[in-house]
C-alpha cells in the first residue's frame, strides 16, 4: 500500500489511484538507477501532498502581495535557514520551481540577451541550460562551450582558460548532467576571477553528496550555486539558488518578479523536511555509501568488459560507452528496463551516433543506496547488467524476464520508502 495511504484518492478517482499504486509497485520491484532519481521519505511525501498546495504566496516572506501568510512565511524562512546552515552559505532562495528556472534566474540576474556565457557542452556532459543550442539559453545568449579530453574524458582546463580569456564571458558554468568525476571548483574559480566572470556551480546532481561531505563544496569558490532538491539530496522536485550576500538582491529579483509568480508552498515545506533529514549524521553515512556503491559497481562493470567514460566514478554517476559492444544505448536501455534495471541512454563524449540513439548509458547509485544496497551487492548488479546486454545481442528475451524476477526477489528484502506490499 501507499504510504501515506491513498484512501480519499481511491474513492474519488480509482483509475488514477490504481495507476499510482502500479507505479509504486514498479518502483519497488526495479533497480532504479536513473542518476537523477531517488526515493523520498514518507515525511517528504506528506509535506508535498499537504494543504499548503491551497495557498498562494506571491512575493517573499514579510513582503507578500496576498494576505493569510502568517504560517507560510515561517515555513519559507525555516527552509531558507536550513539551506544556509546545511550548505554554509550567506543567502538561499528556495522558490525556483525546478533546476532549469533556477539557472534562467541566474542569467536574468547577471547577463543580458546577447552576452557571452561559457559552459560545458551538452554532448560532453553539460546541461541544456548551460547555453546549448536547442535551449532558450543557447538562443538568447552567445554560448561558448568547453570540452573534455578524448584520451581520459576529463575536463580540459587549458581549453577552459583559453576560451575564457578569448571570450570574457559574463557567466561561467561548471557542473552538468553526466560528469562521473569530482568537479575542481578551485580551478574554475581561478579562471573566473582572472577574466572577471561570475562563476556558477550547478550541483543539481551532487547536492546530496556535497551536503553529506562526500564531494567537495563549491562554497567559497562559486559566486552562485544552483541545485535541484531531488536527486542525491533526496527531496521533492524543486530547486534552490545559493549565493553570497553580495548577490542576494539580484538573485531574488530575478526569481520574483523576474521569472515566477507565487512559489509552490507544499514543495517549499517538503524541501525543509529534506534539508532537516540531510543535516542528520545518518545522511553523511548515506552519502558516503552512495560513492562506495558507485565505485564498486564501476569496478565490477569494468571486470565484465564494459568501457566507462573516465574509467570509473567519484560520485553517484557512471557513464558507459557501448561502442565496443556493437550496440546502441537506446536498445540497451530498453532491454535493461525489461530486465528490471532502470536507467537512461545517453550521449558519450565525441559520440558518433545520433543523440536519440547514442552510444552510452547513464546510471547512478543514489536510489539503490536509499533502498539499503551496499557494495557487496554491486557485483551481482553488474552481472545482471552484463547478462541483460548479452541477452539483447542474442535476442534472448526469456533471459530478460528471468533477470527481472531475480531483481525483484532481491529487492523484496529492501524496504521502499513510501510503499509496502502489506
Amino acid at each position: 500500500m501507499h504510504v501515506p495511504p491513498l484512501t480519499n484518492l481511491t474513492a474519488a478517482d480509482p483509475k488514477i489511484a490504481e495507476l499510482i499504486q502500479q507505479e509504486a509497485e514498479r518502483q519497488h520491484d526495479k533497480l532504479r538507477m536513473i542518476a537523477s532519481e531517488n526515493y523520498v521519505s514518507p515525511a517528504v511525501l506528506e509535506a508535498t501532498g499537504s494543504v499548503l498546495t491551497n495557498k498562494y504566496s506571491e512575493g517573499y516572506a514579510r513582503k507578500r502581495y496576498y494576505e493569510g501568510q502568517q504560517l507560510i512565511d515561517p515555513i519559507e524562512e525555516l527552509t531558507i535557514d536550513r539551506a544556509k546552515s546545511l550548505f554554509g552559505v550567506e543567502h538561499a532562495n528556495v522558490q525556483p520551481y525546478s533546476g532549469s528556472p533556477a539557472n534562467l534566474a541566474v542569467y536574468m540576474a547577471f547577463a543580458r540577451p546577447g552576452d557571452t556565457i561559457l559552459g560545458l557542452g551538452l554532448p560532453m556532459g553539460g546541461h541544456l541550460t548551460h547555453g546549448w543550442k536547442v535551449s532558450a539559453t543557447g538562443a538568447w545568449f552567445n554560448a561558448v562551450h568547453y570540452s573534455v579530453r578524448k584520451e581520459d574524458g576529463l575536463i580540459d582546463f587549458d581549453e577552459v582558460r583559453d576560451l575564457a580569456r578569448e571570450h570574457r564571458p559574463k557567466i561561467i558554468f561548471c557542473g552538468g548532467t553526466a560528469i562521473p568525476r569530482t568537479i575542481d571548483f578551485p580551478r574554475f574559480a581561478e579562471i573566473a576571477k582572472e577574466v572577471g566572470s561570475v562563476l556558477v556551480a550547478d550541483i543539481a546532481h551532487i547536492a546530496g553528496l556535497v551536503a553529506g561531505g562526500a564531494h567537495p563544496s563549491p562554497v567559497g569558490y562559486a559566486d552562485v550555486i544552483t541545485t535541484t532538491t531531488h536527486k542525491t539530496l533526496r527531496g521533492p522536485r524543486g530547486a534552490m539558488i545559493l549565493s553570497t550576500g553580495e548577490h542576494a538582491k539580484a538573485i531574488d529579483k530575478a526569481v520574483f518578479p523576474g521569472l515566477q509568480g507565487g512559489p509552490h508552498n507544499h514543495t517549499t515545506a517538503a524541501i525543509a523536511v529534506a534539508l532537516r533529514e540531510a543535516a542528520e549524521p545518518s545522511f553523511r553515512d548515506y552519502a558516503a555509501q552512495i560513492v562506495k556503491n558507485s565505485r564498486a559497481l564501476a569496478a565490477a562493470l569494468v571486470d565484465k568488459g564494459f568501457d566507462l567514460v573516465t574509467g570509473g566514478s567519484d560520485n553517484h554517476l557512471l557513464l558507459i560507452d557501448l561502442t565496443s559492444k556493437g550496440i546502441g544505448g537506446k536498445p540497451a536501455a530498453q532491454a535493461l528496463d525489461r530486465a528490471g534495471i532502470e536507467l537512461n541512454f545517453n550521449t558519450v563524449p565525441y559520440d558518433t551516433r545520433k543523440p536519440f540513439d547514442p552510444s552510452g548509458l547513464r546510471l547512478g547509485t543514489a536510489g539503490i543506496t536509499t533502498r539499503g544496497l551496499t557494495e557487496e551487492h554491486m557485483p551481482q548488479v553488474a552481472a545482471w547488467f552484463s547478462d541483460s546486454v548479452d541477452a539483447l545481442v542474442k535476442d534472448d528475451e526469456p533471459a530478460q524476464s528471468r533477470i527481472a524476477g531475480e531483481v525483484s526477489d532481491l529487492l523484496a528484502n529492501f524496504p521502499m520508502p513510501g510503499w509496502s506490499r502489506v
